[in-house]
């Protein structure tokens, strides 16, 4: 469900230029950074750099890139 609402400019500013250097749109940057932070805010325990690998990890398993780990 999408939804109108009020961001301040600063805000829409940031997301402009991280969009940009991430592809992504000013309003897909913004979602990105909602979702990582409700995921850091659900495990305050986890490094960013630890969330931002496992949603990288999901994306890869959904676009099939997997390969089998071989222990020893």
């Amino acid at each position: 469900m999408a939804i109108a609402i009020k961001l301040s400019d600063e805000l829409v500013s940031d997301a402009r230029l991280y969009a940009k250097a991430e592809h992504r749109t000013p309003p897909k940057q913004i979602e990105h950074w909602a979702r990582l932070g409700k995921i850091a805010e659900e495990n305050p325990d986890l490094p960013l750099s630890f969330i931002n690998d496992c949603l990288i990890g999901l994306e890869e398993v959904e676009a099939g890139k997997l390969s089998e780990y071989k222990f020893g």
